[in-house]
């Protein structure tokens, strides 16, 4: 395994505080438990101010979809799989 260091930085556009670092798995320990970083529980909660856009923008991605948009008590939920299986909410919260 190489041990070089990689990672992405992602934030909302024009953002200047909020960010998601993600890195590459460099050990076997790491590369073990890709895909099992949340225990088969939703690994992140990401909000939004417009679900169906970003339903639209997901699905023309290829992004597995597994569950809504559905309308909760806190607002309009979707969970989403990245490419290891580990699963996202995306929740435009009522206002």
């Amino acid at each position: 395994m190489s041990d070089t260091k990689r990672w992405v930085l992602i934030a909302p556009p024009g953002s200047t505080g909020t960010s998601v670092l993600l890195t590459k798995a460099t050990t076997d320990a790491q590369h073990n438990l890709v895909g099992k970083q949340a225990a088969g529980k939703v690994v992140m909660f990401l909000f939004t101010d417009n679900i169906s856009e970003d339903y639209t923008n997901l699905l023309n991605h290829g992004v597995e979809i597994i569950e809504g948009p559905e309308v909760k008590p806190h607002g309009r939920v979707l969970i989403f799989a990245d490419l290891y299986g580990n699963h996202y909410d995306l929740i435009e919260p009522n206002l």
